[in-house]
């Protein structure tokens, strides 16, 4: 594993880059990695990353824009445009690899890394094939028709008048990312401290924090509309059978949206598909060999 940097739009990000350990000259096939709300490389992304490089492929598991050792402001603010740009470049610095073949790149998402990676690989042809694996879909006309219009209007409203306060104050406000309980949090309830909240998820660049703007990011970020606009690129859609948090119905829409392939895990919770090896072993090896079959080597 090499620590890297590279630049986007005039911020430094810092990632992991792996190599694979197989037989065989390179170039190899590479994947750029992106996964969950607050989430850093040595996290979700940096375990999956580091599997699917066992299975020949280069990968790049790196924090995004105002987390981990990345850099950018606010600091552990959710900027959704910010994350898409973050992710061209981070697809680019792995394409000028000598060791990665730059006809054969990915990119897979986790969570709602898995909303970022649709609406990213719709956008950019130089992604062969998407991947995503318990993924977060997030649909601005799904929460303005669940909350009610007047209400969804309502908390908007509220959470840009954070912007307000905050240019009174000089500072971000923040909330807790998770919490123990039933504490006020952005990832709220017992599944998200479970892992964040424990050793699970050690890591010194993680903080339990997020701005209270980010929500405003969630709320307003399109990704399920682009499914539709993700063909030809191949899609798989990795995705638990229960999970409380990203809606199996939904993954199953997104996955028919974009005529992609869908796979589904017996999982009791979300958070399995972080790090419980009986459901992310048979989710990298899906993914794996979907990499392989639509990425077909040239050597």
């Amino acid at each position: 594993m090499e620590r890297v940097t590279f630049g986007s739009g005039g911020v430094e990000l810092v990632g992991h880059l792996r190599l694979p350990q197989a037989p065989g000259p390179g170039p190899w096939p590479g994947i750029v990695l992106t996964g969950p709300l607050t989430g850093v490389k040595e996290q979700v992304t940096g375990g999956y990353a580091a599997r699917l490089s066992e299975f020949g492929f280069a990968t790049l598991a790196f924090d995004h824009r105002n987390f981990g050792e990345s850099g950018g402001t606010p600091r552990q603010h959710e900027d959704s445009g910010g994350k898409l740009a973050d992710l061209t470049d981070a697809l680019t610095e792995l394409a000028v690899h000598p060791d990665v073949d730059a006809g054969r790149l990915g990119v897979l998402g986790i969570c709602l890394g898995g909303g970022y990676a649709v609406r990213f690989a719709a956008t950019d042809p130089r992604v062969a094939a998407c991947a995503v694996v318990a993924g977060c879909f997030n649909d601005p006309a799904a929460f303005r028709s669940g909350m009610g219009p007047d209400n969804y209007r309502r908390v908007l409203r509220d959470l840009s008048e954070v912007a307000t306060h905050e240019r009174a104050s000089g500072e971000p406000a923040y909330l807790a990312a998770v919490a123990d309980g039933d504490g006020e949090a952005a990832m709220p309830g017992r599944e998200p401290y479970a892992y964040y909240g424990t050793e699970r998820a050690a890591s010194p660049h993680w903080q339990n924090r997020v701005t209270r703007r980010s929500i405003h990011a969630l709320l307003t970020f399109d990704a399920a509309s682009w499914a539709e606009r993700l063909p030809p690129t191949p899609l798989l859609v990795v995705h638990g059978r229960r999970d409380d948090y990203c809606a199996p119905d939904a993954a199953e829409r997104l996955a028919a949206a974009a005529d992609g392939e869908l796979v589904w895990l017996e999982t009791d919770e979300h958070v399995a598909l972080y790090d419980d090896e009986a459901v992310v072993e048979p989710a990298v090896h899906a993914v794996a060999t979907f990499f392989d079959r639509v990425m077909p080597s040239i050597r």
